[in-house]
């Protein structure tokens, strides 16, 4: 099911299990890439894995598998409970990542809350890197995504990353997903002649080469700098079909995997946004 270039495939529910209902949703929709939950995106459990799903799916090498972090993470929180619950579950995140054989781990940059800007780096250099320094070496990677802007967001547009990237000292497991509705929302025109290619030049000038490892394509919504994050099916939003193509043509971009989060009842509409990333990329 891989693509010999970017592989492009979607979050998938897992009903039924990670590899039983994952997989079997990917086949429906023609996803040679998936993304998936390994606890509720909205609580703070920690559910143990089940070994013969782990194995089902560590076993498709030719399918990429990432997990993303539940969305109640918060690195920059002021609340001790829930910086500790954030690391915790980031941790839980990352054990169970590697049992499935993940590339990578996704989670949210956060937000400060209600201290300062400086107050919540500090607290990531403190907390998050001695959670780098446990990933083993063949990974998973943990992946910064960078948010749409509201809310006192720690990182929104790609130069954000740049302080991030310095409180972590630039780990060699920190990476980062790129979303395009959060970038759109945050201020990177990306529907602007060349939009796309200015922001990833952009990124990897901030963070470096091969620091960028997954692409999330979404269309937005909302327009540009709106700073909300709400996600539009391929072509259907502000961001518009076009610049989607220029996703596959960056350097930067080479060989990443492309995965949708778009709305719509499956599973339809994403074996339709699947098809037109597709056609996309292959007719370059």
């Amino acid at each position: 099911m891989t693509s010999p270039h970017n592989p492009v495939g979607a979050h998938v529910p897992v009903a039924g299990g990670l590899a039983s209902g994952g997989l079997k949703y990917a086949a429906e929709i023609g996803a040679e890439a998936i993304q998936v939950f390994v606890a509720n995106p909205r609580g703070w459990a920690l559910p143990e894995g089940r070994p013969a799903e782990d194995e089902k799916l560590r076993a498709r090498t030719d399918v990429p598998v990432y997990v993303h972090a539940p969305y109640l993470v918060n690195f920059g929180s002021p609340n001790a409970e829930t910086l500790a619950k954030s690391i915790a579950t980031v941790r839980h995140s990352l054990v169970r990542g590697r049992a499935i054989g993940a590339r990578g781990v996704v989670v949210h940059t956060g937000s400060s809350v209600t201290q300062t800007y400086d107050e919540a780096m500090a607290q990531i250099h403190e907390h998050v890197l001695p959670l780098l320094e446990e990933i083993p070496e063949d990974g998973p990677d943990l992946l910064l995504e960078p948010m749409a802007g509201q809310n006192n967001m720690l990182c929104t547009k790609v130069q954000d990353l740049g302080p991030y990237f310095d409180r972590l000292e630039h780990h060699p497991k920190l990476g980062v997903c790129f979303d395009t509705c959060h970038a759109f929302a945050a201020g990177h025109d990306l529907a602007a002649p060349g939009g796309v290619k200015d922001t990833l030049d952009a990124l990897v000038a901030t963070v470096g080469e091969g620091r960028l490892k997954l692409i999330h394509a979404n269309d937005s919504k909302d327009p540009c700098g709106s700073g909300r994050d709400r996600h539009e099916n391929i072509g259907a939003g502000m961001i518009g079909e076009p610049p989607f193509a220029d996703l596959f043509t960056h350097p930067a971009t080479t060989g990443l995997p492309v995965l949708i989060e778009t709305p719509g009842r499956a599973p339809a509409p994403h074996a339709k946004d699947i098809k037109t990333l597709k056609t996309l990329r292959d007719t370059l």
